[in-house]
């Protein structure tokens, strides 16, 4: 939603008149339409020698994880990661627990390793796991001025260990600083000049999203091109991991046939042609954060109400008028199916279509005695209504809300609180009633998971639509020039980052589930809307990324 705000600074490329008070954007047309559809009916299944064979290979890489060998430290730390970053550590995620704590448990007991790259990727897998190593173990690699020894450039494969070991730092632990800037900034200068090409995609692909904000298809997709070059390549690993990447794709491919169907029926391209139609998109998103087959009802409930949020959006950003938005929004909060007649024919088919998503989402959970969840679910999307409402009236009486009164009202209007609680409604994990009141009480896991997603949905956003955000909010109250408005709300994303990361350490405090969440849909804003709005705009970057993780299946020779 647009504020209106004058933004007054010379240094502005990107002014934002009070007269400017609706989004006057024309989005793309949807570019999938059908095209998911015929899976339905190409969907074999998987064949019973397919899946003897899947299993095998599955019970090889386990015994794999559990062979317990101190003399082989290096091999077990790439054999997790690998399995990890192929994309099926979904599979033996005990396995990976147990082997990882017997690991942490040796460092405790001894830590006399001097090898950059194998202290980097012991940290990293550590870390990711939640166990809280101390940061201090990069301290031997320093000089005597604290700076990181000369030496270590010569070093590349250490030097990318390095790199995306510091992305898990949190708050005080200055030496990760140092380490991301001192590896960063090498890995650029060395680039251009290495021989191994193999090892400057790696490169090149970690400086664009590091492990620690990657998605796990997306991810997966692109390490195994780059792990079928490695020369301490697992060739049954990797075989294992083409299969159950085409696998999973398949499943996912007959669910996107289905929620095809869905969105046709509805036909809001042609009912409400002013919005985002991005159902696909909203699809990919919800891929993003939980991919694995076992989530399958979750995926097809979530994608529902994801393409339902995005068409509420854009209701209260171009459709109605203020006196209209005001009733449709006292219909949503009272969720009366009665009152629809009221409502103009664009918003009383959204409603109706809105309340048929709820119901069945009643209908699945009732069936795993969840239905209070549901309850959290709609109550949030009741919420968003609201604030979108508040944005809406901010708009049509030309309001100039302070930077602190945006940030209240956008945190909400970003809509990750609402898609959080509903994606732990739909899930089969157990969430109680007092974990979702703790996550609706925005603790920091949740607070830096808003933050990172509200400001780079605005830095992506600007200059896009005429639209208010943090960026002229924050030029217009401190007189800041673009470029240093840019540069502060980056160091803001940062430094939630940091709250974030240590929020998935232990001792934690939400179970998880509840941390998948939060960092996923987190992980999916930062691919989505670094340099550009990807979710808007999806002819670009998000097709091609749609197409290597839904369409293109991995050729097996």
């Amino acid at each position: 939603m647009e504020i209106p705000l004058m933004v007054t600074s010379n240094n502005s490329a990107n002014n934002v008149s009070v007269n400017d008070s609706r989004r006057s954007v024309t989005y793309h047309p949807n570019i999938w339409g059908d095209f998911f559809l015929s899976y339905a009916s190409q969907h074999k299944g998987i064949s019973i020698a397919e899946m003897e064979e899947h299993a095998r290979q599955m019970e090889e890489i386990r015994e794999l994880v559990l062979q317990n060998d101190e003399d082989d430290l290096t091999l077990k730390l790439e054999l997790i990661d690998s399995i990890q970053r192929l994309g099926v550590g979904y599979h033996f995620e005990k396995e990976i627990h147990k082997t990882l704590r017997w690991i942490h448990d040796i460092y405790i007991a001894n830590d006399n390793d001097n090898d950059l790259r194998f202290v980097a990727l012991r940290f990293r897998l550590l870390r990711e796991q939640g166990f809280h190593i101390p940061c201090d173990v990069f301290c031997k690699f320093l000089d005597e001025k604290g700076n990181f020894k000369e030496s270590i450039p010569n070093n590349v494969e250490g030097l990318l260990e390095l790199y995306e070991a510091s992305n898990y730092g949190v708050h005080g632990e200055e030496i990760l600083d140092k380490a991301l800037e001192f590896s960063s900034s090498n890995l650029q200068s060395l680039i251009m000049n290495m021989s191994n090409d193999s090892l400057s995609t790696r490169v090149r692909e970690a400086l664009k999203i590091p492990i620690s904000k990657t998605l796990n298809r997306l991810g997966a997709r692109k390490f195994i091109s780059m792990y079928k070059e490695d020369d301490s390549c697992n060739e049954k690993l990797l075989d294992f991991a083409m299969s159950d990447f085409n696998l999973v794709q398949k499943l996912h491919q007959k669910e996107l046939s289905h929620l095809t169907r869905w969105w046709k029926k509805l036909d809001f391209a042609n009912k409400l042609p002013f919005a985002r139609d991005r159902l696909v998109e909203c699809y990919f998103w919800i891929v993003g954060v939980y991919f694995e087959p076992s989530y399958a009802i979750a995926r097809k409930l979530l994608t529902k109400v994801m393409y339902m949020a995005s068409f509420l959006d854009d209701i209260y950003d171009v459709y109605g008028t203020l006196d209209q938005l005001t009733l449709f929004t006292s219909i949503i909060r009272r969720w009366d199916m009665d009152a629809i007649d009221q409502l103009p024919p664009c918003m009383r088919i959204y409603y109706k279509a809105l309340f048929d998503v709820y119901v069945e989402m009643e209908d699945e959970m009732g069936k795993q005695g969840k239905s209070y969840a549901v309850e959290y679910g709609k109550a949030e999307m009741i919420r968003l209504a609201e604030v979108y409402l508040k944005e809406a009236e901010w708009s049509f009486s030309k309001h100039k809300p302070t930077m602190e009164e945006y940030t209240k009202v956008a945190l909400l209007s970003s809509g990750y609180v609402m898609v959080s609680i509903n994606s732990l409604a739909v899930i089969d994990d157990p969430i109680s009633k007092e974990e979702f009141d703790w996550v609706l009480s925005e603790p920091p896991l949740l607070k830096s998971s808003l933050l990172i997603t509200r400001l780079m949905d605005d830095l992506a956003g600007y200059g896009f639509e005429k639209k208010l955000s943090a960026i002229h909010y924050y030029m217009h109250e401190n007189g800041v020039s673009e470029k240093e408005a840019f540069a502060e709300l980056r160091k803001q994303v940062k430094n939630a980052w940091k709250v974030l990361n240590k929020e998935l350490l232990d001792p934690r405090e939400a179970s998880i589930p509840i941390l998948k969440c939060v960092a996923n849909f987190t992980r999916v804003i930062f691919v989505l809307y670094t340099d550009e709005d990807a979710y808007g705009n999806s002819k670009t970057k998000t097709k091609d990324m749609i197409n290597s993780v839904l369409v293109d299946p991995l050729t097996i020779l």
